[in-house]
Parts: structure tokens; C-alpha cells; sequence
């Protein structure tokens, strides 16, 4: 298959919504599938990451067999064609995370072959074999370890500065809503004024990630900055219920991009001489402190609107001092060797 042939087209459907394709049938079969059942943004970047992965294997999706998945693997990982992320200035490949993704699409994409009978196996291997196997079947290797990583967050000096940087107050208000809410940069662009609770000082999240709604709290402090913003800023013939619209230009008074809002961050970031500053980070400050306040996981979980637990808990080291002060009971339980019975015998 031509790399050429393989590119992403955008459109829009009858309802406005985000339309993704690749130009070749069955690939565009499988997006359309995922259309009925995920976000617009989730159907974008399966089809980028289909796209990844047959411009580098320049097969058609009959024909591809795990010898290519694993070819595909190595030049991900190495920099080979077709990369087009890198992982960082010093490295070659994408990151395991982005790899992990992308193999996740493209087993998606056969999952859907499979049981439509385009083909008779799904070419994604679930893992490696090990010695172990016969014993316990399905615990192979992984194909991709990814890492734990504890996220990256802003110093409280740093979030000063940037907020200083800003020039409007809408502005103020979308970091505000990021950085004291914990909004995701879909969720800020994508609020309407009928999701602001004023009298509550809560936020309704109609469309969050997986399309999950949820009603937050958020600090004073950002409906202060979009009350002003509402009063002075925003235009009287804005014709969209969105909250955030641009303000200058020739698209003055439609809604604000979410490259539009990574644009104002960007120059923000510059001005207040700061080497990081992203949406993500943002998000990351607010729920870490949450979590270092004393805000129970569930909670921190409720307000980030995670389906699962697990996407939680990069934060269950943070603030936890019941489990701190358990650990010290336990060390000092040790040193007086007062152990219980149960531990104490399982030891003997």
C-alpha cells in the first residue's frame, strides 16, 4: 500500500460533529464503527494512528501478518519511517505510551475485521510466551511496558506568573478553570453558558472524556475572572452559547479552538519565562494538590472525572498522612518487636 494514498480527512457530518477518514474502505468501515461509539476526538486519533501504521508497513489490512506488527514495533521504537512522534530531543522512537496506543488501535481495527470475517486472525500478538506459559496460560510478556510515572506539575510560584502573563480575563478564566477545577482543554472549550452554576460556584461537564458528564466545584476565583470576562470581554454578537470565543480577527465572536487556547497558554508561558506550561500540566497541578489537601482518592477521582481508579492513584502518594503515620506505627511496632500474632507466625 502507497503511503501516499494514506491520509486523514476531516469533515463534518449534518450535526456539526468531527468526521475522521482515511480514504481506503475498510479502514473507513472501522472508523465510521467507532463513530457510533466513541467520541469524535477518539475516532481523530485512532485515525492517525492507523495511519501511522500503514504508512510504515505498506501493506493492505489483509495482508498484514505479526511479523509486520512486530517490524512496525522496532521502528516506532528505533525512529524508522513512519515514526512521525518523536519521544524526546535525544531519542529516536515514541514514547511507550504513544507505541502502547497505537498498537491498540490497530488490534482494535482487527478485532472489527475479525468478527466481520475480513480476516481470520487479529496480526497484534497479546503478548510474548514465557517459560511459564503451560503452567499459566495468558501470562506472557507484555508486548509494550510503559512506566509509571508520577505527573508533572506547576510550582505554585510558576502558576503565579503564568496567571500574571495573561491578558484578558477570559484567559485568566480557562487557566483558572484548568489549574483550580482540573478541566481538561476539551472540557474548557467545549463549556456553554447554561454549564455555569454561578449560585453553586459549580461547573457541569456535559461532555467530558468518553462522554462521562459530571458537576464539579471550581474556586471562586474563576467565576470571578468569567463573570468579568461575560460583563466586558466576550462579544455582544457572539451568536454560539460557547462560553469562550475569540476576541480580535476576523473570526471574532465564534468559539475558542483548542489550538487557539494552546496558542494563548504558549505566548503566557513565554512572557512569564517558564520552561513548561501545558493544558495536561494544569490539570495535573490542580488534582495533585486536591490530593496533597487531604481530598480522598475517590474524591479527586470524581472531580477529574476518571472512569476508573486506576488513572487515579499516579496521585495515592501525595498528602496521605494516615498512610504515613501507619508506616511509622509498623516501624516502630518492629523495633519494640511487637508484631501481631498472625505476621509473627507466618514469619516463624
Amino acid at each position: 500500500m502507497p503511503a501516499a494514498v494514506i491520509r486523514v480527512i476531516r469533515s463534518r457530518d449534518a450535526a456539526g460533529e468531527l468526521v475522521a477518514r482515511l480514504g481506503v474502505p475498510l479502514l473507513d468501515e472501522y472508523l465510521e464503527f467507532l463513530g457510533g461509539r466513541c467520541r469524535p476526538n477518539t475516532v481523530l486519533a485512532a485515525a492517525y494512528d492507523l495511519k501511522v501504521f500503514f504508512t510504515t508497513v505498506k501493506k493492505t489490512p489483509r495482508r498484514v501478518r505479526p511479523a509486520d506488527v512486530l517490524a512496525f514495533m522496532t521502528a516506532q521504537r528505533t525512529g524508522g519511517e513512519g515514526r512521525l512522534q518523536i519521544a524526546g530531543p535525544d531519542a529516536g522512537g515514541v514514547s511507550a505510551r504513544t507505541l502502547r496506543r497505537r498498537l491498540s488501535s490497530v488490534s482494535g481495527l482487527y478485532g472489527f475485521l475479525l468478527a466481520r470475517g475480513d480476516v481470520a486472525v487479529n496480526p497484534v500478538p497479546r503478548g510474548l510466551p514465557t517459560r511459564r506459559e503451560r503452567q499459566r496460560p495468558g501470562q506472557g510478556v507484555p508486548l509494550v511496558r510503559t512506566p509509571r510515572t508520577l505527573p508533572r506539575v506547576l510550582e505554585p510560584a510558576e502558576v503565579d506568573a503564568l496567571m500574571a502573563a495573561l491578558r484578558t480575563h477570559r484567559d485568566r478564566a480557562m487557566v483558572a478553570a484548568m489549574v483550580l477545577g482540573g478541566l481538561r482543554r476539551c472540557e474548557v472549550t467545549g463549556l456553554r453558558l447554561g454549564d455555569l452554576r454561578f449560585a453553586e460556584r459549580r461547573v457541569f461537564i456535559a461532555e467530558g472524556k468518553g462522554g462521562h458528564q459530571r458537576l464539579i466545584p471550581i474556586s471562586p476565583r474563576f467565576f470571578t475572572e468569567v463573570s468579568t470576562y461575560l460583563e466586558s470581554e466576550r462579544p455582544a454578537t457572539a451568536a454560539t452559547d460557547a462560553v469562550f470565543t475569540v476576541l480580535k480577527g476576523p473570526r471574532r465572536g465564534l468559539p475558542l479552538t483548542a489550538a487557539g487556547l494552546d496558542e494563548i497558554l504558549g505566548g503566557a508561558r513565554r512572557r512569564a519565562g517558564l520552561a513548561q506550561a501545558t493544558c495536561h500540566q494544569l490539570r495535573h497541578t490542580c488534582l495533585t494538590q486536591l490530593r496533597k489537601a487531604g481530598m480522598s482518592l475517590e474524591a479527586v477521582q470524581a472531580q477529574a472525572g476518571h472512569a476508573s481508579i486506576e488513572s487515579t492513584r499516579i496521585y495515592l502518594h501525595l498528602g496521605d498522612d494516615w498512610l504515613a503515620s501507619q508506616y511509622r506505627k509498623a516501624a516502630e511496632a518492629i523495633d519494640a518487636q511487637q508484631l501481631p500474632g498472625s505476621i509473627t507466625a507466618g514469619a516463624r
